[in-house]
């Protein structure tokens, strides 16, 4: 019996045992599997370029050990696999898209769907182009400032047509006429996002400029920049341009500018590239093209430009050779080639040219001084004034030639010594002369007394390189050049004399400062001023109301 209860116990025991072990099992926690994700913005809309506030997930269910996502976020956005969470600063824009979340523990997984698109920065204009109001012949310039991320590209488009080579912040027309006025510019900047935003349109108003303005607009440029060349008005009205010299060389091409279109084109080449030469009308209306310099040499050929075939032909040669020389169109018929320099020496020759024999004599009475850079002027007498110049200093003498004697006398001297003065033969028959001296001062010649006497002074000295035009009103205009500081200041100063009173006063300035250049006077009363140097040689003109 006893041996019985025993066993029982040791039964029950058991028993008990395995009711404990079985009741420690079902305490112990069971892994579930998620059963819900979400994040906290969805749809999310972010900006290249801006970082983002971290997204993070919501779960139900058991907890998730780690997260993935497909596709492949944005550039610059990363997931985080322990914690779900979606950060960091994307760097290209995308369009929207549908991304897979997967949260996953050791029993299961669930999934979240998250919406993400990535716009470009913020592109605005910040300052659109405003409506332009210009003169005919002259450029508008329109800009646009814009803000964004990264390097900005723009097109300009005028009436809506895009503008061939208009890719910058700011745009320059050609230069205006009447039919561009109430045209509209526009310009559209774009990121490198792929956004782009379009101006306001801006309207342009060209406006006629009326004759006696005292204004200079720019016209046509040049096909090359040149200086030192030479400017004929010819029975066309066109203006031929011939020769000159660039930073590189003496140039041998020739120009026609068209005062109707306002516009330059070839005119053909000279036999010779020639500069510091001159360019005389002749009686038929062909000129006449004598000496100069070709690169490092100084000519003694001569050629003539027929405006009927528009081409040079060579015709007889100097007997020296020479450049910053005059040559002046006698009464005649016949060019009077006085003075001048040679590589060596200021010369003291004169030579005639004869249209009807195309051959160059010398003078036998030679002038009574070597000059080069001086001015000669055709009197009402028919007689030759010449004057100043340069030899071994600037001079102040002056003389006479008569091509009835065909003899040189000496007449009054200058007030002041010049050299690359400017001498104007006005409507009165004085002769009025310019700079070419370290002042301000200037002079008129008397033909009848022989003498020089001082009237009003420039308003601004000018050393040398300057130009002067008689304009149809009688007054003379006086341009450019170079002022007399050292270094000399580049001038784009303009003044007029009035004969009447004898005093300069200023009027309206050229466009751009210039040495050297030429200035011709337009069938139309404006003058036509070319070339020259400033900022390096010139390929621009412009026109003086």
């Amino acid at each position: 019996m006893r041996a019985m209860n025993w066993g029982w116990s040791r039964l029950m025991l058991g028993v008990a045992i395995l009711a404990l072990a079985l009741l420690g099992l079902g305490c112990k926690d069971v892994v579930e599997a998620p059963t819900s994700l979400a994040y906290a913005t969805n749809p999310a809309s972010y900006v290249a370029g801006v970082t983002i506030t971290p997204n993070s997930p919501t779960a139900s269910g058991g907890a998730i050990d780690s997260y993935g996502v497909s596709p492949t976020l944005p550039t610059g956005l990363s997931l985080d696999t322990k914690t779900g969470i979606i950060s960091g600063t994307p760097s290209v824009a995308t369009s929207t898209a549908t991304y897979t979340v997967t949260g996953t523990n050791a029993t299961g997984s669930t999934t979240a769907s998250l919406s993400i698109t990535v716009s470009g920065p913020s592109l605005t204009i910040t300052s659109h182009p405003a409506n332009l109001s210009i003169l005919v012949g002259q450029t508008a310039l329109f800009s646009v400032s814009a803000a964004g991320t990264g390097t900005l590209s723009y097109q300009w488009l005028k009436g809506g047509v895009a503008i061939a080579g208009a890719t910058a912040a700011a745009y320059t027309t050609p230069t205006a006429i009447l039919a561009d006025s109430g045209s509209s510019f526009t310009v559209q900047v774009s990121d490198a996002y792929g956004d782009t935003v379009t101006s306001n349109a801006a309207v342009l108003t060209v406006t006629a400029v009326a004759a006696g303005a005292g204004t200079s607009i720019a016209t046509g440029s040049l096909a090359a920049a040149r200086a030192f060349h030479t400017a004929t008005l010819l029975d066309t009205g066109d203006v031929l341009i011939t020769g000159g010299k660039n930073a590189s060389s003496s140039l041998q091409t020739a120009e026609l500018y068209d005062p109707t279109a306002g516009t330059f084109s070839a005119g053909g080449s000279l036999t010779t590239p020639r500069y510091n030469h001159t360019a005389t009308l002749l009686a038929d209306g062909r000129v006449l093209l004598i000496g100069g310099v070709s690169f490092a040499t100084t000519l003694a050929s001569a050629e003539i430009y027929d405006p009927a075939t528009g081409t040079f032909t060579a015709t007889g040669s100097l007997l020296a050779a020479r450049s910053d020389h005059t040559a002046t169109l006698l009464t005649s018929g016949k060019v009077l080639v006085v003075g001048g320099r040679d590589l060596t020496a200021y010369l003291a020759t004169a030579e005639l040219w004869d249209p009807a024999t195309g051959a160059f004599t010398v003078i036998t009475n030679a002038p009574l001084s070597p000059r080069a850079t001086h001015t000669a002027s055709l009197l009402a007498s028919g007689k030759v004034l010449l004057a100043g110049g340069y030899r071994a200093s600037a001079l102040a003498t002056a003389e006479l030639y008569d091509p009835t004697a065909g003899t040189f006398t000496a007449t009054g001297s200058l007030t002041v010594a010049r050299a690359y003065q400017t001498a104007t033969t006005l409507a009165n028959g004085k002769v009025l002369v310019v700079g070419g001296a370290a002042t301000a001062t200037a002079e008129l010649y008397d033909p009848t007394a022989g003498t020089f006497t001082a009237t009003g002074s420039l308003l601004i000295a000018r050393a040398s390189w300057h130009v002067a035009a008689l304009l149809p009103t009688g007054k003379v205009l006086i341009a450019g050049g170079l002022g007399t500081g050292t270094p000399a200041t580049l001038l784009s100063e303009a003044e007029l004399f009035d004969p009447a009173t004898g005093l300069f006063t200023s009027t309206g300035s050229l466009t751009t400062g210039r040495e050297a250049p030429t200035a011709t006077v337009l069938g139309s009363g404006k003058t036509l001023v070319v070339g020259g140097a400033g900022t390096g040689y010139l390929s621009s003109a412009e026109l003086y109301y």
